[in-house]
């Protein structure tokens, strides 16, 4: 691998309340599809294509990845739906042979996780936002504090 690895960290789009449905099932409203569709485009925009994508096993977080469009291969992780900031940054860290990594996941998790890597997360982390981070070294260089947050996407 060269260059810098890059961490695309995205919370999933807007879901629709429970309601009886258990949690993991709750699916996207129309403002969610729409928000996803569009964060697709500024990844697209920017040149932001994954090589590998780690989803949550919920159905929101799948949703939400379908709706973004990006063509990679997808490692669904039942740990990511567990919502534990450590627990994503073990993912991280066990990455290999990626130049772009794109971890669809939920909060408070991902904003932790943007916050512990950078130091330098926005105050709130509204569904569908998007962080874009960059390091030096490789994925095992995935600590606290050794990211910096190269760009920040909300709908």
């Amino acid at each position: 691998m060269s260059g810098m690895p890059t961490l695309l960290v995205l919370r999933h789009a807007k879901a629709a309340p429970g309601g009886g449905t258990p949690d993991i099932e709750r699916s996207l409203t129309e403002r969610g599809r729409r928000d996803a569709e569009a964060a697709g485009e500024w990844l697209r925009g920017r040149g932001l294509t994954p090589d590998l994508v780690l989803c949550s096993t919920a159905a929101r977080t799948r949703e939400t990845l379908e709706r973004l469009a990006v063509p990679a291969p997808v490692r669904y992780e039942s740990q990511i739906y567990a919502n534990d900031a450590d627990a994503l940054l073990t993912l991280v860290r066990e990455t290999d042979d990626v130049r772009t990594l794109l971890l669809v996941g939920h909060n408070p998790s991902v904003h932790q996780l943007v916050h512990d890597l950078t130091g330098a997360a926005p105050n709130a982390y509204p569904t569908c936002a998007l962080a874009v981070i960059e390091w030096a070294g490789g994925w095992t260089d995935a600590w606290p504090g050794a990211g910096t947050l190269a760009a920040f996407h909300t709908p």
